[in-house]
C-alpha cells in the first residue's frame, strides 16, 4: 500500500508522506492479472484548517485503519489542500463498504463523496 499526503507541513513520520504528481499519473489502475481496481473519494471539510497536532492524530488514525487493509488497499492519497482522501483497492464484493465504514468509525468527519465501481472495466 502506498499512502501519500500533500501539504506544506506534513504530519507523521518522515519518508511515509510525500508530494506527488496528478492522481491520474500515480494511481494504479489494474492488478498484475489485468483486473481493474476500484476507487473511492472521501471529503473532510475543514481538515486543512486544523492545528498540526490534530492533523497528526488524523494521519495516525487514517494509517491505522488502512494498515488493517494493507493487503487489499493498493493506493491512498490524502490531499490536505482540498481535504480529500482518495483510496484505490482490489475489486472484492463488499470491501469498499467495509473500508468506508471502518474509516467513518475512526474518522467520522470523512464523508464518502463518490466512487466508480465500473472504472477500468
Amino acid at each position: 500500500m502506498k499512502l501519500a499526503a500533500r501539504a506544506q507541513n506534513l504530519p507523521g513520520a518522515a519518508g511515509q508522506w510525500g508530494q506527488g504528481g496528478p492522481l491520474w499519473q500515480r494511481v494504479p489502475k489494474r492488478d498484475a492479472a489485468g483486473r481493474p481496481y476500484i476507487d473511492f473519494m472521501m471529503f473532510a471539510p475543514g481538515l486543512n484548517r486544523r492545528p498540526a497536532h490534530e492533523l497528526e492524530s488524523v494521519a495516525l488514525l487514517l494509517r491505522g485503519v488502512l494498515a488493517g487493509y494493507e493487503d487489499r488497499v493498493v493506493f491512498a492519497d490524502l490531499n490536505l489542500k482540498i481535504n480529500v482522501l482518495w483510496v484505490s483497492l482490489e475489486n472484492r464484493p463488499g470491501l469498499m463498504s467495509e473500508l468506508v465504514a471502518a474509516l467513518r468509525i475512526k474518522l467520522p468527519e470523512f464523508h464518502l463523496v463518490g466512487h466508480n465501481p465500473f472504472a477500468g472495466a
